[in-house]
Order: structure tokens, then C-alpha cells, then sequence
């Protein structure tokens, strides 16, 4: 089959992440670089690709199959829009967009023109997420009652001395880090209804938050409660026990979430399992049944690549819609509002 041609537009540390992706994949190649910076000539001559400045030039000059966009959030609708006019396949990063409205406009545009928007959740493609959502939905678990989860890590000095903006109202971990894990527990656990949040600055003093913690009702009628933290050095996040990023010291002893219905339970990414055999069994003072869940470990944006690669191709329909980005973002903005104004956020 002739491999698809793919053009990425930014070139920073995540575009350079999808472009390595799509040199190891023998499915498609990459097209073209999209990226005014002068730092991106020696990346497109090392690619031996062309370089363009301006998404307006590569359309005119060299349509490519379908497109990633991993510029900075503020382009991604306008850009998106854009390519859809052009009737091009999106790999749009994440965020879908700044602001709710303004990802409205995006979605509403996905919905009239029957666009390929993949919306880069690149966790939804992680064989770990893939298990645990189909252990849910088996039912072994029985009805979710709970969802405990953390993404607790500890950002060093330079991380704020490099980006000063860090420091600064939205540079904190609930509008930077977040959203990654609202994806993961929507997966887990269906839509979230309403948010509580407190957020502290204690550790650092910042203008900024450090830390928060949330509680969360779900359309089913679980509860989940998160702990999130750029300032505590534990190790009970995702990349630091899913071992799906190398750049990272990861732990196998550690979970980041368990979910927990009236059968059992699930940690997640150990996978360890804990389940009473019936209904009846169930008691705190009965043993469970304990196990881990079998899996194979995969690189979840090699998986997202090759699903992007389908999508392109008219194979398959986007994972993570351009209504599922939307929504993670809703959840996100609703707990900062939340956290700011200490009442419960109805969504």
C-alpha cells in the first residue's frame, strides 16, 4: 500500500515526538514541516523534508494526506478550521482549544462538514487504558461505586525559571496537567456531572496553584476524589508507573488509579485485581479473590499514529472526537472554577 503522507505543524518538543513516531512507522511518511522558527531548517534538513512557513504555503504548495497539529494552543482552533476548509484529516494536540466557546466552534465545524478530527488524548491509545476499560465494562467490578486517582510529581526549579509563566494564574498543574487525567477517568468512569475543588500555593508560594484536590460526581452515581501536586515528590503518576515514557524514573510498585465497584476493585497501571466470586460472597470479612490483569506494554503514540494513519485513510473513526476533547476541557475549566470560587460546579 502506498504510505501516507503526513505533515506536522510545529515543531517543538511534541511535534518532534510525532515526527519520530512517523519515521519508525513503514505505514507513512513524513511530508513536510510546518514552522516559522529558524530552529526548524535543521530539523526539516535532517528529516530531508521540505519546510514551510505557514500552513497557507503548505496547502498551496504540497498537499500533504493529512496533517499534525502540535502548535500552541491559541492556533489550534483557528488552524483546525483551516485544514477542515482544505478537507484535510486533523491530528490536532491536545487541548482541542482555550476556551470552551471557542472549542464549541471547532466541534460545531467537525459536525457540519463531517471532518477526521483525532484529538491527540494519546493515553486513550495505551493498551494499559485499553484493559482496564474493558475489565470495566465486562462487569467484573459489578456497579462502580468509586474512583480514586493522583497525579502527584514535583517540578523542579528550572521548570519555572525556564517558563516564568509558569509561576503565573493558569500556569499551574490543574490547567497544564490535568486534563490528561480527566480523559482517563472519563474513560474509566463515563461523564463527569459536577466538581469540587481545593487548590493551595503553600509549597511554593507562587501566584499560582501547586496543589488541589478534587472531588467529582459521575452520571452513573460514582464519586471519585483526585490529588494533584507539581510539588510533591511522589511518584503516583502516570509516567511515573505506566513505564510507557522512558524519559521518566518509573516505579512498578505504584498505582495511579483504583477504581472500585460492589465486586472488586482495580488498580491501575499494576493492574492488580481484587474480586469477591458473587454477590453473595461479598463482605469485608471474606478474602478476595486477588490477580493482575494480563497485558501487553506498547508505545501509546506509535498506537496513535497507526490509528491516525487508519483514520486518514477512511478506515476507522476517531478514538477521541472532537466532542471528547471538548468535554475534557469543560471538566478541567469547571474544577478551576471550582477551586477559585469554593462552590460545587454543576456541569
Amino acid at each position: 500500500m502506498t504510505q501516507t503522507r503526513i505533515a506536522v505543524a510545529g515543531a517543538g518538543l511534541i511535534g518532534q515526538a510525532h515526527m519520530a513516531v512517523i519515521q519508525r512507522n513503514p505505514a507513512c511518511q513524513l511530508g513536510a514541516i510546518v514552522d516559522p522558527s529558524p530552529a526548524a531548517v535543521a530539523l526539516a534538513q535532517r528529516a530531508g523534508v521540505p519546510l514551510y512557513p505557514t500552513l497557507e504555503a503548505l496547502l498551496a504548495q504540497d498537499r500533504p494526506d493529512g496533517i499534525i497539529l502540535a502548535t500552541p494552543n491559541p492556533l489550534h482552533v483557528p488552524q483546525a478550521l483551516q485544514c477542515i476548509a482544505a478537507g484535510l484529516p486533523i491530528l490536532l494536540e491536545k487541548p482541542i482549544a482555550t476556551t470552551v466557546a471557542e472549542g464549541r466552534q471547532l466541534v460545531d465545524a467537525v459536525a457540519r462538514s463531517g471532518a477526521r478530527v483525532l484529538i491527540g488524548h494519546h493515553r486513550a491509545h495505551s493498551p494499559i487504558m485499553a484493559k482496564a476499560r474493558q475489565l470495566v465494562e465486562s462487569g467484573q467490578l459489578g456497579r462502580l461505586v468509586a474512583v480514586m486517582g493522583s497525579a502527584t510529581f514535583f517540578k523542579p526549579d528550572h521548570y519555572f525559571d525556564d517558563g516564568p509563566w509558569r509561576r503565573e494564574s493558569g500556569g499551574g498543574p490543574i490547567l497544564i496537567n490535568l486534563i490528561h487525567e480527566i480523559h482517563n477517568l472519563r474513560m474509566l468512569g463515563g461523564d463527569i456531572v459536577a466538581v469540587q475543588a481545593f487548590k493551595s500555593h503553600a509549597a511554593r508560594g507562587f501566584a499560582v496553584e501547586d496543589t488541589a484536590a478534587i472531588n467529582l460526581r459521575f452520571a452513573s452515581g460514582m464519586l471519585g476524589s483526585f490529588m494533584l501536586s507539581d510539588s510533591a515528590a511522589c511518584a503516583r503518576s502516570w509516567e511515573q508507573t505506566s513505564r510507557e515514557n522512558p524519559a521518566y524514573a518509573s516505579y512498578d510498585d505504584e498505582d495511579c488509579y483504583v477504581i472500585s465497584g460492589t465486586l472488586g476493585s482495580l488498580s491501575v497501571p499494576t493492574m492488580r485485581l481484587k474480586t469477591y466470586p458473587s454477590a453473595q460472597a461479598s463482605s469485608w470479612w471474606k478474602p478476595f479473590e486477588v490477580g493482575t490483569v494480563g497485558l501487553v506494554r506498547e508505545d501509546p503514540l506509535s498506537r496513535q499514529m497507526a490509528h491516525f494513519i487508519a483514520v486518514v485513510r477512511g478506515q476507522a473513526q476517531p478514538l477521541v472526537t472532537a466532542r471528547d476533547g471538548l468535554e475534557n476541557l469543560r471538566v478541567t475549566e469547571a474544577i478551576a472554577r471550582a477551586a477559585e470560587s469554593g462552590q460545587v460546579v454543576e456541569l
